[in-house]
């Protein structure tokens, strides 16, 4: 139980309507953490203990500064759908692309220098650096990971990369709250992959492992991606 010399822990989450957000607000709030979800829809997501929302702009280093200003951690998930964007530079596609992901690691890196916030956990397509001497899938994919790699080394940003997890559609903080014997047929095998990279990051902030490295928590056999 938390009480008046226990830390609060404030972890400002982008991507929180993906089903890995989700987890990742059900694990962070079990641990009595602060979670900050930034949305383009402050009502997206329906009020509880811990959970706050605000509104923000993932691709103006401004308006990521606002947003994180007095945090502990941000944790973003760039592969998700509904992250806030307001930019007029920016397609605004249902996924962010590529392009749009350099972007937006440019101005997340800028904005939390500038609010002085050091921990930072990346979540994305970031496999392909694993092994850079394989011919990449998909090589915008690839060059655009190796920028974001390249910006961070060079940022004062205490930083996690983590491979992202395949999401599942319609997963909310609910499956994750109140895991039930009676899950619809398919769902226990990616609420189980999903929360263990929730936990494993929550771990990771705990602990404060792998800072400016690259990690995995999905397992490697493509019969339980």
């Amino acid at each position: 139980m938390k009480n008046a010399e226990t830390p609060v822990v404030k972890v400002v989450l982008y991507g929180a309507m993906s089903s890995l957000g989700s987890a990742l607000m059900a694990e962070m709030l079990r641990r009595q953490h602060e979670v900050i979800a930034i949305l383009d829809d402050l009502t997206a997501l329906p009020p509880r203990p811990g959970l706050r929302t605000k509104t923000g702009d993932l691709f103006e280093a401004e308006r990521v500064k606002q947003s994180v200003a007095g945090s502990s951690v941000v944790i973003c998930l760039l592969d998700a759908p509904g992250l806030p964007f307001n930019s007029e530079t920016v397609e605004k596609t249902i996924v962010p692309g590529p392009v749009e992901q350099v972007l937006a690691v440019d101005a997340l890196i800028e904005g939390m220098q500038a609010a002085g916030i050091a921990r930072l956990f990346l979540v994305g397509d970031f496999a392909e650096l694993d092994d850079t001497e394989a011919e990449a899938l998909d090589p915008l994919q690839r060059h655009a990971a190796e920028e974001i790699l390249d910006a961070l080394q060079s940022s004062a940003l205490h930083w996690t990369l983590v491979n992202a997890p395949r999401g599942v559609p319609g997963l909310t903080i609910e499956h994750f709250s109140h895991v039930s014997s009676s899950l619809e047929p398919g769902l226990a095998e990616p609420l189980e992959r999903l929360n263990r990279v929730a936990v494993g990051i929550a771990d990771e902030l705990r602990l404060n492992l792998h800072v400016r490295e690259h990690v995995n928590f999905v397992s490697t056999d493509p019969t339980r991606r």
